[in-house]
């Protein structure tokens, strides 16, 4: 026998042992009180089973619009910063405050010295014996 673990299967098993009880109220006369409870909190859970839902649907749409408008943000900002270097210069130290880098010139690489010309080595020839001379027959 399976134990029921998520929220809609427990729910449905709350549905049908309640409208078992309802079918059979005038047999337990003794636990109308709690039948009455039980159709409520079913209720009560069937319409926060909705909204939940209602609600994932809504953040899943906010989650699509953050994207986009991320997206079209960093587009702009793009457009914006380099509106920013064309305005002051890509050299000017001001673009510091709108957290560009200054072009402040390339590094200096000294000159390494050429390594020694390295010759291919040469395939030596295999050793070739001398062929024995044929025996007159």
């Amino acid at each position: 026998m399976s134990r029921e673990t998520t929220n809609a299967g427990k729910l449905g098993k709350l549905q049908k042992l309640s409208a078992a009880l309802m079918a059979n109220s005038g047999d337990l006369p003794n636990l109308q009180g709690s039948i009455t409870q039980l159709a409520t909190l079913l209720g009560q859970a069937q319409e926060a089973a909705k909204l939940q839902a209602a609600l994932m649907a809504q953040k899943q749409e906010a989650s699509k619009q953050l994207s986009g408008f991320v997206t079209e943000g960093e587009r702009l900002s793009t457009v914006l910063q380099l509106a920013v270097k064309q305005h002051f210069g890509i050299r000017a130290e001001k673009l510091a405050e709108f957290g560009l880098q200054p072009f402040r010139g390339r590094k200096v690489v000294k000159a390494a010295p050429e390594p020694p010309a390295v010759t291919p080595p040469t395939t030596p020839t295999p050793p070739t014996s001398p062929v024995p001379p044929k025996a007159p027959a």
